[in-house]
């Protein structure tokens, strides 16, 4: 089942997977996440499409890991545009990330 923001039936895999050591998973997701945005943001305000690149690079693949589809694909942008050196458009993608990934952690939570 795919609910807007995570695949759900990944996140069902990953839960029986990880048992419980899922909820550690998640707050690890959550707070990576949450340092991650702030540094992304820094990265556009500073016009540092290196640390951009690095930065989505790692949100990107902590995204995928918890079958946030979405919010890879931002990241993914986000990367591309940090490895071209052209940030024109990376905080209208970066506002885009923010609210997905707040989705996406509100989901999560409920769980």
């Amino acid at each position: 089942m795919m609910n807007q923001h995570v695949d759900e039936s990944a996140i069902g895999e990953l839960r029986d997977i990880m048992g419980d050591d899922f909820g550690l998973l998640v707050d690890t997701f959550v707070n990576d996440s949450a340092k991650r945005i702030d540094d992304i943001q820094a990265a556009i305000a500073e016009g540092d499409a290196v640390r951009l690149r690095a930065v989505a690079h790692g949100f990107k693949g902590s995204a995928l890991n918890i079958s946030a589809r979405q919010l890879t694909e931002y990241c993914k942008q986000l990367e591309y545009m940090g490895r071209d050196d052209n940030l024109a458009d990376a905080d209208t993608v970066f506002q885009q990330a923010k609210q997905e990934f707040f989705q996406v952690r509100d989901f999560l939570k409920a769980l």
